[in-house]
This record gives C-alpha cells, sequence and structure tokens, in this order.
C-alpha cells in the first residue's frame, strides 16, 4: 500500500498547477463570484459555469426533498477494480484503496454539471472581501469579513480552509437525519438526531443587531433514538476565534460544560468511526495543523447526489456492508483546490496528515484522505451534496467516513426516510443558551 501511495503521490504533484494569483477584478469575469474558473476546462469535460441551478422547479414545496433535476442523465463510464489503473490521474490516493480494498464499490461517473449557486448577498460579501479579508493569529482567525467567502483567491492552504469554515449553509432552520455505524457484516442501528442551526456570521435575513459579531453560527443537536441515546443534547456556540460547547445528560439531568468537543475526540454516538472535527467534513481551530495550499486539480468527486439522499430510495437501500450501494452515488469530474494538512511539532491528534478536496465552485470539502501516526493511509472521507435550489446554495448532505482499516464506514445526514428536509425557524436567542438545555431535555 505504501509503494502505491508514494506513486500516487508523486503523479498528483505532478498534475497540480500553482495557486492563482489573481486579483479582486477578475471576479465576476473570468473567475465567478466565488473565485472559481469561469470557463469550463480544455478537454470540454468541465463545462463553464452559467451561474447553476438558481430556481426551484414549479409545485416545489419549501423544506420538502428534492426532485432531481439530472435524472435523465446516464452514467459516461463506470470506474471499478479492474480499470482505476486507467483514471489514476484523476483519482485520490484513497478513491484508490477504495476500489482496492471493496470489490463491490465503483464510481459510476456522470455528466459533470456546476449546479452551485448561492444568493446574490453573498456573491456581494465574498467580492467585498477579496481586498479586505486577512488571516490573524497565525491564521487561528479572521478579520476584516462578516459574512461571503473570505478568500476568493486563496493564496495558502489556511485560507482555502477557512473559506470552507465560513462558506454559506443558510439562515436558521431545524431538521431531523440519522447516523448510521456500519458493521462489516452490514449491520447498523440508527441514531436519530433533532438539528437547530441558527447562523449569524453571513446571514442574509438578520438585522444588523440580532447578529452577534463574531459569531458563525449557534448549533443544537438532541439524540432522539435509540432509547438508550435518547435526551442527549449538544449545544455549540461557534466563534471565529473560539468554541463554546454544552452537553447535557438526562440521567443526570446536568448540564455541563463540553471543552472536549473539539479536535480528535471521539464524535456523538459515532462508535469511534469518526473525530469532532471530522463532522461537517471539517470543522472548529486549525491551530494543530500546517496547512499547504498545494494547487488546484481536476479529480471526479462526489457531486448532484439528489438520488441517493432523496426520498425515492429508503434509508435500508442506501447502507451495505463495507460502503454505500454505488448504484445510488453520482460522481463528476470538477476542479478541486488541493490543501495538504500536516501534523505541527508538539501538538497531537489521531490524524498525522489529512489532504483535502475543496470544490472551486461552492469552497465545499467534497474528498479527504486521512492518514495515521504510522503515515498510512487510514480512513476516506467523502460529501455528498445537492444543491437547494429554491434558497439557492449547495448543501452538505450526506457525509460518510470510511476506515479501511476497520472495515467500517458511518453515514451521516441519513433523510431518506424523513417526511421533509428542514424547516425554517424564528432563531430566538433563548433557544440557545445553557441555561434552556435542561427545559428542552426534560420536555
Amino acid at each position: 500500500m505504501r509503494k502505491t501511495l508514494t506513486i500516487l503521490g508523486a503523479a498528483l504533484a505532478v498534475a497540480l498547477s500553482a495557486p492563482a494569483m489573481a486579483d479582486a477584478s477578475r471576479l465576476g469575469k473570468d473567475l465567478t463570484p466565488m473565485g472559481a474558473e469561469q470557463a469550463g476546462n480544455a478537454a470540454g469535460t468541465i463545462p463553464a459555469w452559467d451561474g447553476g441551478l438558481k430556481a426551484a422547479p414549479a409545485g416545489h414545496a419549501a423544506g420538502s426533498h428534492y426532485a432531481d433535476p439530472f435524472a435523465a442523465d446516464k452514467p459516461l463510464f463506470t470506474i471499478d477494480a479492474a480499470n482505476h489503473a486507467q483514471h489514476a490521474d484523476k483519482l485520490t490516493p484513497g478513491q484508490v484503496e477504495m476500489l482496492k480494498t471493496y470489490a463491490t464499490w465503483k464510481m459510476n461517473v456522470y455528466p459533470t454539471r456546476r449546479s452551485a449557486a448561492f444568493p446574490q448577498g453573498h456573491y456581494d460579501q465574498t467580492v467585498a472581501n477579496a481586498s479586505r479579508a486577512k488571516l490573524v493569529d497565525s491564521g487561528r482567525t479572521i478579520e476584516g469579513t462578516t459574512g461571503g467567502i473570505p478568500f476568493p483567491v486563496p493564496q495558502n492552504g489556511a485560507e482555502a480552509i477557512w473559506n470552507h469554515l465560513a462558506r454559506y449553509r443558510g439562515e436558521a432552520y431545524a431538521m431531523n437525519w440519522s447516523q448510521a455505524a456500519v458493521t462489516r457484516q452490514g449491520t447498523y442501528t440508527p441514531v436519530r438526531f433533532e438539528y437547530q442551526y441558527d447562523f449569524h456570521y453571513g446571514s442574509l435575513s438578520k438585522s444588523p443587531e440580532q447578529i452577534e459579531q463574531g459569531k458563525l453560527f449557534n448549533f443544537l443537536q438532541t439524540v432522539t433514538a435509540p432509547a438508550r441515546l435518547a435526551g442527549q443534547i449538544l449545544l455549540v456556540h461557534e466563534f471565529l476565534d473560539r468554541r463554546q460547547a454544552w452537553t447535557y445528560n438526562p440521567g443526570q439531568r446536568r448540564v455541563r460544560l463540553a471543552p472536549n468537543v473539539a479536535y480528535d475526540n471521539p464524535g456523538t454516538a459515532a462508535d469511534g468511526l469518526r473525530t469532532n472535527d471530522d463532522f461537517d467534513m471539517y470543522n472548529g481551530a486549525i491551530d494543530r495543523y500546517d496547512w499547504k495550499l498545494v494547487g488546484k486539480k481536476e479529480i471526479y468527486v462526489p457531486y448532484n447526489a439528489y438520488k441517493l439522499v432523496g426520498n425515492t430510495v429508503k434509508m435500508a437501500d442506501v447502507l451495505q456492508a463495507g460502503h454505500m450501494n454505488p448504484e445510488l452515488t453520482r460522481y463528476e469530474l470538477h476542479r478541486v483546490w488541493v490543501v495538504d494538512a500536516t501534523l505541527k511539532d508538539g501538538t497531537s491528534h489521531s490524524y498525522k496528515r489529512r489532504t483535502f478536496y475543496l470544490d472551486e465552485d461552492s469552497w465545499s470539502i467534497l474528498v479527504i484522505d486521512k492518514y495515521d501516526a504510522r503515515d498510512q493511509l487510514w480512513r476516506v472521507s467523502e460529501l455528498h451534496s445537492i444543491n437547494w435550489y429554491d434558497i439557492p446554495m449547495l448543501y452538505p448532505s450526506l457525509e460518510v467516513h470510511h476506515d479501511l482499516q476497520s472495515g467500517r464506514y458511518i453515514a451521516m445526514g441519513l433523510r431518506n426516510d424523513e417526511a421533509r428536509v428542514y424547516q425554517t425557524i424564528e432563531a430566538r436567542p433563548a433557544d440557545f443558551t445553557p441555561a434552556g438545555l435542561r427545559g428542552v431535555g426534560t420536555r
């Protein structure tokens, strides 16, 4: 495995281009408002960006499941264990290892649809940031912006990862979804969550008086099933420069500070298959890694996963032994920014190195290769997104973390069996306070 990864890593380095050294005047011209290349690629396999999906089809109700606008598309070809070497220049080392490890895993590659779109207000904020946002405190936080992508033309890895952390994810809404830690045999017990999100940074609906300066979002997570876990609550106040977290335990009926909700501490009910900072592919402080912006590359990534995450299939159709059902997943060729994160000397984390692949059109991390302390490839993560075209925004709909060493994986964000995708809420400050947790837990 190590020899294979070395060869693939060398090929990757050759294929990458140097980071663009563009200025803000290019945004909205040859670069999109998000900093992506407006034009398609020379081969014609990636089209030009034409604004993405910005309108819902007739009859769509806000919060309901999203009909697939590309349902008529057919796979162009399939990558599997037998032919992956022919496509190695457009695969990550982790994807290659998945193909080699699981004979039943494959990647159906569809026509590329650059569907990512965001509200005009987010674009306006992003364009303004290109000449004013900056890293401070050795990259631990940013200043000069209260919304939008901070660095649409990134000059280093820390700026690129901040673009992921600060990307637009809506306003205030609630949703239910399930998480499944799948065994080698394909069995699992779903853990169901209720979530409430209240975004401050980049809000396009709050008045200035309603926005708490320096806050990214409030986040409330409640476990509703199975019975042995039901009633556990996590509250997070996420700021640009810090995190405050509290938990409520129904058995003790006590609210406690939760400083361990960070870094490589175990995720909620994840059976040891993900860390806290794995959630949303990456979240929280970036201070334990050195971040290198390697460049941009064309690779096959999960995209437009309407079939996978919709209500035309069930959770049981999605989850299989070893990996999700490959007949439901969709891969497309997209340009991504490649960021390599290496653990700093004197710090600790279970991942010694992570290589992130960020979508140029949305700044969402779509794929991650993760290495252990022995420099062995350990885990491979994928984000399967769809465009919530009635808002619009590219939303992180289903993330999956594969553990190559244990042969297991965890899928997060399963909404197939839910009646709705989300429900808009009126986010009151009192709903996101430690004092309110005990009341929520005893309802």
